[in-house]
This record gives structure tokens, sequence and C-alpha cells, in this order.
């Protein structure tokens, strides 16, 4: 099968990549800079129709995952890439007779603010996500979902909390605020919360390019079905790295509320890099979050193959050889 892969330099983009190849796909990856994966490259941005439709060609299917991620910024930036983007990624793919569309999605675009407890995947809501990055994916996964047709079908796949060796998302920005002596935890720290391992991320998103004819048209969350306590998954995260726990907690409602603060703060002056708090992250730290797996699972027909064992090990091994 040809693919197009969007966003291949990301963690997850190159674990996909990796296992195309791996399995005799011929692959092509469009993204800004050049990944050195090995495989055709289109460099360009998802915002340039012309790009996208050039680097369609021969696309017998596609895994979208480029997007901006951020926790601020302005608005129009983050609708720029991952509403309007998308939706040239989807035209184009319609356009080149494209037969399987995968989006990446996250959970946070039916996210409200309130505990999500063995939640399914609730439909996206542009209106009720929190923040610009998750209403922005809203609107793209609603985008695509409607290009779902006979003759190309569209799955929505929302990954959840992906982590690995080499992340430097989730993983590296917790690091660096616990390096920082910035850590805290929100509220009791008793808020459970599923992640997803990043091989596992990957594997659930070549499975459902594979039953992508079968399921179109559906969103699904995929995670390592694991929900931990949200101070553990913080305390082996840092201990993987060698660092001591953090034991600074802050009450939930003052950081949400301090959190908002931050924002206004940060988008009235235009303060570089990323705040220590946000409202968002507060509600992300401070309320439970995960989701009943069975659906996707028999959907999929997909297994999670590592363990939250397995992959904190591994993230200690990663950690090791990189610090010796």
């Amino acid at each position: 099968m040809n693919v197009l892969v969007t966003g291949a330099t990301s963690l997850l983009g190159r674990s996909v990549v990796g296992r195309l190849v791996g399995r005799g796909d011929t692959v092509s990856v469009l993204q800004r800079h050049p990944s050195g994966l090995g495989v055709t490259e289109h460099l360009g941005d998802i915002t340039d129709q012309q790009v996208v439709a050039s680097s369609m060609a021969g696309a017998e299917a596609v895994v979208h995952l480029a997007a901006r991620v951020a926790v601020t910024g302005p608005w129009a930036d983050f609708e720029a890439v991952n509403v309007h983007g998308t939706r040239n990624v989807v035209e184009a793919a319609r356009a080149a007779a494209v037969r399987r569309f995968v989006q990446v999605s996250s959970p946070s675009v039916a996210y409200h603010g309130q505990s999500l407890i063995g939640s399914p995947a609730q439909p996206a809501d542009p209106f009720r996500a929190r923040g610009h990055y998750a209403r922005s994916k809203a609107s793209a996964e609603l985008l695509a979902l409607a290009a779902d047709s006979p003759d190309m079908s569209v799955v929505a796949v929302r990954p959840h909390l992906v982590w690995g060796p080499g992340d430097t998302q989730l993983i590296g920005r917790i690091i660096d605020r616990a390096r920082a002596g910035r850590l805290a935890t929100v509220g009791s720290g008793a808020a459970l919360i599923d992640t997803t391992y990043i091989d596992n991320a990957a594997d659930a998103l070549v499975a459902a390019l594979d039953r992508a004819p079968d399921i179109g048209g559906r969103a699904l969350v995929v995670t390592n079905g694991e929900p931990r306590p949200v101070s553990e998954l913080l305390n082996r995260i840092v201990r993987s790295a060698g660092l001591e726990p953090t034991r600074v907690r802050v009450p939930y409602h003052a950081a949400r509320g301090g959190g908002f603060a931050v924002e206004r703060f940060w988008e009235r002056w235009g303060s570089d890099g990323e705040p220590p708090m946000t409202s968002f992250l507060a509600e992300q730290l401070g309320t439970a979050h995960w989701f009943d797996q069975r659906e996707t699972r028999a959907a999929l027909r997909w297994e999670p193959k590592v363990r939250l064992a397995e992959g904190f090990e591994r993230l200690r091994d990663w950690f090791e050889a990189a610090s010796a």
C-alpha cells in the first residue's frame, strides 16, 4: 500500500512510518523539515494547498498527524494548521482518489472540564472543548469524518497521552519542570488517568489504517487501558530519570484559577516559552480521565503489547543510556 504520513518528524509519526516500512508498505512523508527516515520526503506546510496536493500523488492511504500542538498561542495559529491545514489534506486526498484516511485526533476534543470515568469516545465538540488546541482539533476531526464515504473511508483515532523514550511532549515537559523545581501535584493526586505507550499508539494507528474500510466514520480513543493515579504516574516518570518525586501539592481550584490568570498574562504580554500552569493543564492533572477500551479493541482488532511496567523500564533504561 502507498501511504502518505503527515507530521512524520514527531515521535508518533516516526514510529508509524517505521512500522509501515517494516511490513513492506511504500511510504512517503510530508513535514516542514527533513525527517531522515529514508523514505520519499515532501517538505512543506499543510497550510500550502499546492504542497499538499503534490505530496498526495500516488497515495492510496493517508495517516494525518501534522498539527500545531501547544498550550498557548493565538487562535489563528491553531486554526490555520489544525483546521484549514486538515481541510487541505482531506480535500487533496479526495481529489487523489485516496481510499483510506486516518485522522489522528485527541481525547481533548470531547473533554469539557469534568472527569471522564470509563468513558466511550464521545462526539467531538469544538464549542465545549477546552483551549485553542482542543477546539481546533475538534473542528478538524469533524471535517475529516464528514469526508467519510464509500470512496474514502475515514477513521479518527484519539491516542491519549502518548509517551515513551525520546518523547519531548509529555515526558520532556514533566522532566524539565521537575529539574527546575516547578513540578507539582494538583489536588490530591488520586485522579485516575490513562496513558498510551508509544509502541501501542503506533500499532493502533496502523491497525486503524488496515481496518478503515470496515469502520469508516467512527472515532476511537486509544489507551493502554491501565489507569493509574496521576501522582503515581508523575512519580514513576521522574524516578525513571533518576529524580526525586515532587512533594509540592497545589489545591485544584487554586491551580485552575491561577492557570486562568497566567493564560491572560501570556496572551496580553506575549511571554516566551510555556506558562507554568494553565487552566486546561490544571483540569487535566486534577480530574480523572480514563476510557472504556472494549469498543476500540474490537473495532481495531488490536491489543496493547507493552504494559505500563515494561514501558517504565524502557524509559528508565533510555535515561540511563542517555546520561552514560
